[in-house]
């Protein structure tokens, strides 16, 4: 009879001591807190208001073992931010997932009102410099510095391409410590990007508002994201919608088509519905499922377990 027993208590014992090791090692959330991206004046500052004062919305991740990150873009066609949906909500997706999450407040075509904001190449430098921050920070938030990638939506995707396609490996004597550390993100993940400038398919308010109304055309093309997609662009998952009627899908497609071209591992999702903006997009039957698909996705690349 001992015996007998023996086998079913000892299997219950290795479930309870799964689930007790299980909880010890979830993750625990820290509040957010919003730090800001140089602590002087920030490069190319035409003031020192709010809107002057690019930041880091922190969204920590607890865990014993370093975790992985992403530094998130919100959309706003250059001239505004979707911090909710494609913030906020975008950061608590990727905490459930075990990833510290920040999301860049940078500076815009209206940051400071109406058409008095910021241009090329303010956006990128602050994205570059949000990324740069989190690896220089690693150590002491818990992060993997060589899991550290980038989310854009929209507009927010363009930045993120941007990063994606512009990088380095930082200046090793520059006297502030955090430009040191290299700004290429190690994964990207592009929502409904904004991709091509100049092109049929563009979003003429995200050019207008990053480069103005008469931009220099060698410009334009320059930051027609698909055109500067190399062999260092790091691994992407894109998403898009083919009803999409304000950023069209082309941009996705040419942008995933450089990077297969360039040996660039790569997935692209197409969905058949869903207007702009769709964020997590929540309750959209099919569509909803590209949460799932990326987490499938950063499973396959080795970012999260």
């Amino acid at each position: 009879m001992p015996h007998a027993l023996s086998r079913p208590l000892s299997s219950l014992i290795l479930v309870l001591c799964a689930s007790m090791a299980a909880h010890a090692e979830a993750p625990k959330f820290a509040d957010p807190e919003s730090l800001r991206l140089w602590s002087g004046e920030a490069p190319l500052a035409k003031g020192a208001e709010e809107g002057d004062v690019p930041t880091l919305r922190l969204y920590r991740v607890e865990r014993t073992d370093p975790v992985p990150a992403v530094v998130i873009y919100p959309g706003g066609g250059y001239g505004g931010l979707a911090i909710g949906h494609e913030g906020e909500a975008i950061a608590r997706w990727f905490n459930r997932m075990g990833i510290t999450a920040g999301i860049c407040i940078y500076r815009h075509r209206n940051s400071k009102g109406p058409g008095e904001g910021y241009g090329h190449p303010v956006p990128m430098l602050d994205a570059q410099r949000a990324i740069r921050m989190m690896r220089a920070n690693a150590n002491g938030w818990g992060i993997n510095a060589g899991k550290i990638g980038v989310i854009g939506f929209s507009a927010g995707g363009h930045l993120a391409s941007t990063v994606s396609t512009r990088s380095d490996g930082g200046s090793p004597d520059h006297d502030d410590p955090i430009e040191r550390f290299s700004c290429r993100p190690d994964y990207a993940i592009l929502g409904y990007p904004v991709i091509g400038f100049g092109k049929p398919y563009g979003h003429a308010g995200s050019q207008r508002n990053l480069l103005g109304p008469d931009a220099n055309p060698e410009l334009v093309e320059s930051l027609s994201n698909e055109s500067a997609v190399n062999d260092q662009t790091p691994p992407t998952f894109l998403f898009h919608t083919a009803e999409d009627q304000v950023v069209k899908v082309e941009n996705s497609v040419q942008y995933f088509s450089s990077l297969v071209r360039s040996g660039v591992p790569a997935e692209l999702h197409v969905f058949e519905k869903g207007r702009h903006g769709i964020g997590l997009a929540e309750g959209l039957a099919g569509t909803d499922q590209w949460p799932a698909l990326c987490q499938h996705w950063l499973k396959a690349r080795g970012i999260i377990d």
